[in-house]
């Protein structure tokens, strides 16, 4: 039943090919590439092209991600603009696959927070606003797809949530999990598996004293703040603290934000919620944890104010449900198909290793450690699955994306391999080998036994079970011999 057989090779890109995503009906998939455009294909039992989308004359770099819409009539791109080489802006472009016209764009930065469905029409985007040398502010936003509006007073974009970033960190990585999901019978994990907790998980809404000690973030009075703000700059200035000067801007926005941050608003278990997921950090640039926010029914339109002004005005910034740090580098996110178990690629930081300088984080593994959350219970579940490896250093890490089925894994490596693991089992069951880095894989959502792999290679590879092989080989009819024919026709 494992996808490990090659069926087909797929080179009409013409450099490297970054993102697969699959319709949800699984009848079509998108690719994106470093050629800027993205393809649309369709997936039959032998797969062709439909469309594809050159983004270029939109002054595109190139295309790094999709994602069709639930009902599949839209599709979300994602790309990096054409700059400076530091330069972080992206956008986001809708496209309709009734007409594949062009429906509207939106700004997107950093470009690695990528973008992602809410509703069927409405779509997650980000911006980052500087505020010191290390410290800045990401919004994200609620976008219509739809952006021809018919009536000044329809809104098309409503700002979601503000939160603050210390320590040059940023949100990238922007996904959302469907609440109503969760307790599929067919999917669920092994539940006495538990892991041994190797990663810490902050529940910031809670009340408990254990959580008190808790990173960024509890919010105390604004009163007390303010003390604390001014015994900080008091010793600071007695020469009694010595602190740097990055070290000192940290710590005078944690205490600026306290009490003008809004805590997570606490509602009653309910289905139609959804987790915003996103990877964040608070000790350094490099994305350490995964930060979760909960999006209530009444937050999943554009309707309402404009900007998010129905906040008082003294809460600047908004509070994480949770935060989940796994003391390594981040470079890879992917859910169940029930929505429950968030599957994270890691590369560890050593063991007790501190962060001194934000600018300079720890050295990373070259071993991918793939870890497993349970969303429902917030806690991490079975050991980490190995095998995949990566080796650039932290200020060149790339995303490396992976995909769940029902029964298997499968994570892309920059050692010319994709692989797949028994979900249940944790055995490496398939390396899929490819020319270059893999940075992609799928899985067809209605066939697991058929996996696509994208590659620096430039090309996208269809891998199907021995199992699918046989059946389809078997029902072609076989031309017979000649002799077998002629045989039979003497008699």
């Amino acid at each position: 039943m494992v996808p490990c057989v090659e069926v087909q090779t797929l080179k009409e890109h013409t450099d490297q090919v970054l993102h697969l995503s699959f319709s949800h009906s699984g009848y079509q998939f998108a690719s994106c590439s470093k050629d800027c455009t993205v393809k649309i294909w369709n997936n039959d039992l032998t797969i062709s092209l439909l469309h594809s989308a050159d983004m270029r004359p939109y002054n595109w770099s190139y295309t790094q991600f999709s994602q069709f819409n639930q009902d599949d009539s839209l599709l979300l791109a994602s790309g990096v603009f054409l700059g400076p080489h530091n330069s972080s802006s992206g956008e986001i472009a809708v496209i309709s696959l009734d007409s594949f016209a062009l429906l509207s764009r939106v700004r997107n930065k950093p470009y690695d927070v990528f973008g992602c469905w809410l509703t069927e029409t409405s779509l997650i985007s980000g911006n980052l606003h500087r505020i010191g040398d290390i410290t800045s502010c990401s919004v994200l936003w609620l976008n219509n797809a739809f952006q021809d509006v018919e009536s000044e007073n329809v809104n098309v974009v409503k700002r979601l949530f503000k939160i603050q970033n210390l320590n040059a960190s940023t949100i990238r990585t922007v996904m959302v999990a469907d609440c109503s999901r969760f307790d599929n019978p067919d999917l669920l994990l092994d539940a006495s598996d538990q892991a041994t907790p190797l990663c810490q998980v902050f529940d910031l809404g809670g009340d408990s004293e254990d959580e008190a000690a808790s990173p960024p973030l509890r919010n105390p009075r604004p009163g007390r703040a303010k003390e604390g703000l001014r015994r900080v700059l008091d010793g600071v200035l007695d020469g009694g603290t010595q602190l740097s000067e990055r070290a000192l801007e940290t710590r005078v926005a944690e205490l600026l934000a306290q009490g003008r941050t809004k805590p997570p608003e606490r509602s009653a278990a309910d289905a139609r919620n959804k987790y915003l997921i996103f990877t964040t950090g608070c000790l350094t640039y490099s994305p350490h944890q995964i930060g979760i926010k909960q999006i209530l029914p009444h937050q999943m339109t554009t309707a309402g104010p404009v900007l998010g002004e129905g906040r008082g005005s003294d809460a600047f910034f908004d509070a994480l449900d949770h935060v989940i740090d796994v003391h390594g580098h981040i470079i890879g996110m992917g859910l169940s198909p029930d929505n429950r178990y968030l599957y994270v690629n890691s590369r560890a930081w050593p063991p007790g290793s501190v962060v001194a300088d934000p600018m300079q984080p720890p050295p990373i593994a070259e071993e991918i450690d793939l870890l497993v959350f349970d969303l429902k219970t917030m806690r991490e579940v079975k050991r980490a699955l190995r095998a995949h490896r990566a080796y650039t250093p932290n200020d060149e890490c790339f995303f490396i994306f992976l995909d769940v089925s029902k029964d298997f894994v499968a994570s892309g490596a920059e050692d010319r391999h994709g692989y797949i693991w028994d979900r249940h089992y944790n055995i490496c069951l398939a390396k899929l080998r490819h020319e270059d880095v893999v940075n992609s894989v799928a899985f067809s959502p209605q066939e697991q036994e058929l996996l696509l792999t994208a590659s620096d290679d430039a090309t996208i590879k269809a891998w199907r079970s021995p199992r699918t092989v046989r059946v389809l080989q078997a029902s072609r009819p076989r031309l017979r011999p000649f002799f077998s024919w002629f045989a039979s026709h003497r008699r």
